[in-house]
This record gives structure tokens, sequence and C-alpha cells, in this order.
């Protein structure tokens, strides 16, 4: 019987629970956060005695959106004021969660970081425990051949896991650093592959800058949706100021309300989220633009291409510095829209003040 099946025919209770809106990482893109949730929903630390493990679990009805346990290697990243996340490579997925507070923010994060110390401490005994058990016998017929299965041999530490990437990077190192033979023409060769690596790499980033930009676009028609819509809650609410009589219904409707800011609410930290990988995306590009500047240096016999290869880089910066005045720009109009909602919630939290004195004094 797993864990969750437990959990269902046998409720247990949880360590800890808040609630906040569930995200995950788009398995294809790798970059944008795909809602699980249509609105916030509990989201709890349990502790499954039967594999001394601390799990974090979230349903959604009967669908399990979260069912993540805490290992040492894991980290929760708080990527802004309302908003935290997690890799789980054993479900090979990122998770990300919006709270409706810093405050909640704070407490899961001290939560998460508290089992996962005691997620480790209960590593190291187990792992003490199979050490005292195991006989001289055994350790020496067995300890050149096999080491003990742990999650980390099986799956990898996160180091591990980034290995491949390693040695692809290091690769280009070596060759760089590499003596060439005392050759003209070898020479030459050398520093066209070194060319022509760096127009694909200058290729790449000129179709993310190129995504990016379109990303820009349309979240700026998403905002002005979103003004819209606040526009048209705004109104809808003096409306309802002005029907006191059937309170049942404006109750309804005012949680409704609430809910869809805090839908929006929740898909604006997502594209904060988005902003703070295209920032990574431009310091890739100043550290291309460094590589490309000592190549051309050592370059004397392809003059031609490299003057090809400077043009092209001053387009880029161009788009890089139009780049980063859209996004100051959106930047602020996100805040210019952070505050209307504040604003908004706090007059909606006076509509439900009154309707309520309304109510007990009908």
């Amino acid at each position: 019987m797993s864990f969750l099946q437990h959990c269902y025919e046998r409720p247990l209770q949880p360590i800890f629970s808040t609630r906040a809106h569930v995200f995950q990482i788009d398995p294809n893109t790798k970059k944008n956060w795909v809602p699980t949730s249509k609105h916030a929903v509990t989201v709890s630390y349990f502790y499954d005695s039967t594999r001394n493990v601390y799990r974090i679990i979230s349903l959604d009805g009967s669908k399990a959106i979260i069912n993540s346990t805490i290992t040492p290697n894991m980290t929760f990243t708080k990527t802004s004021q309302k908003f935290g996340q997690w890799a789980d490579s054993r479900a090979n997925t990122v998770y990300g969660l919006g709270f409706s507070s810093e405050n909640h923010l704070v407490k899961f994060a001290e939560k998460f970081a508290e089992f996962k110390e005691a997620a480790r401490l209960a590593k190291e005994k187990s792992q003490e425990k199979m050490e005292l058990t195991s006989t001289p016998s055994q350790e020496s017929a067995m300890g050149d051949l096999q080491s003990p299965l742990t999650p980390e041999s099986i799956n990898g530490t996160d180091d591990e896991r980034v290995t491949p990437d390693a040695t692809q990077n290091s690769e280009p190192r070596a060759e760089t650093n590499a003596v060439p033979f005392p050759h003209s023409s070898t020479i030459t060769k050398h520093w066209e592959a070194e060319l022509a690596a760096l127009k694909g790499n200058n290729a790449k980033l000129t179709a993310a800058l190129l995504e990016s930009t379109a990303n820009v676009k349309q979240w700026k028609q998403q905002l002005a949706a979103y003004q819209e819509e606040a526009e048209r809650l705004h109104k809808r609410v003096t409306e309802l100021e002005c029907v006191s009589s059937q309170s049942a219904g404006i109750k309804t409707q005012k949680t409704e309300l609430n809910q869809t800011i805090e839908e929006l609410e929740a898909t604006l930290r997502a594209k904060e989220e988005e902003l703070e990988r295209l920032k990574e995306e431009v310091e890739n590009a100043n550290q291309l633009q460094s590589q490309q500047e000592s190549i051309t240096q050592k370059l004397q016999e392809t003059e031609t291409k490299n003057q090809e290869l400077e043009t092209q880089l001053v387009e880029l910066e161009q788009r890089m510095e139009s780049s980063q005045v859209e996004q100051e720009a959106f930047r602020k109009s996100l805040r210019s829209l952070l505050e209307l909602l504040d604003g908004k919630i706090f007059e909606l939290t006076e509509l439900r003040d009154s309707l309520a004195k309304l109510i007990e004094g009908s």
C-alpha cells in the first residue's frame, strides 16, 4: 500500500499545513510555470513512518498535485516575497508555491529546512547502522566490488547529475588552453573552428532574445487585460454596494472576486520569474561578448570575418539595450498593477466589513 493510499483510507494528521497556489515547471520548455490548481489549495508536511522520510503532499480534490519526498540534497529557494520553489529529481520536475503573504512563505521555508535536516540525520543513522551490522568477511569480499545502495548511488546527487554538462563545458576550455601546433594552417583552422562555434552561440542568443521580446509583448497584452479585468471588478463592486438587500448573493460574488484577484497575483509572480530568467540570458550574452573579444585579438589572418562578427555584436547590444528598457518599463507596470490590486483588495475588505455590518443590522 502506497503512502497516498494510506492517507486516503486512514487520514493522517499533518505536521504542518498552509495554503498556496501550486505550479510546476513546463516539462517541454523548462522555463514557464504551469498552474496545477485553479485556486489556493492546502499544502502539508507528513511523516512517513514506514520509510522514515518526510513528504510534501497537496491534494486538489482526489488528485495529488504534489507528492515530494524531502531529501538532504533538496533546497527550497525564495525567489520573491511571496513565491518559492524546489527541485525534485525523483519526480523530474520543479515545484513552485505562491503564498498570500510573506509570513506564510517564511514559515514554509523554515519547516522545509527543519525536515531537510531531520532527513539528513535519519540518513546518517541508517548508514551507521548498516556499517555496524556488516561483518569483516563481507567487507573484505565486497569492499572493492560494490558500494551500499543509497538514493544518491541510484539517482545521483545534485553534483553528479550536472557532471555531463560540466564535462561538455570543460572541453572547449581544454581546447582553448591547449598549445597549438606551430603551423600557420593549423592555427587558422583552429581559430576558424572557434569562430564558427562563436557564430553558433550568437545565433542561439539572437533567437533567445527574439523569443524574450515576443514574450514581453505578450505580457504587455496580458497586463492590459488584467487592468481591464480590475476595472470591471471595481465597477462590479460599486454595483454590489448599491444592492444591500441581496446579502447572500453579494457574499458569494465577493468570494469569487477575491479568488480571481489571488489568481491574478499568482500569475504576476510567475511573470516575475520569467523576467529573472531573461536577466540570466542577458548575463550569458555579456560572457559571450567577452569571449568574442579575446578571440578577435588572436585572429589577425581572419580580419574580414571578425568585422562581420563585430557588426553582429553591435546589433545584439542594441537589441539588448532595447530589451532592458522594455523590461524596466514592464517592471514598472507590474509594480503599479500590484499597487492597484492591493488597493482593490483593501476596498473589497472594507466592502466585506460593511456588508457584514449591514447583515448584522438587518
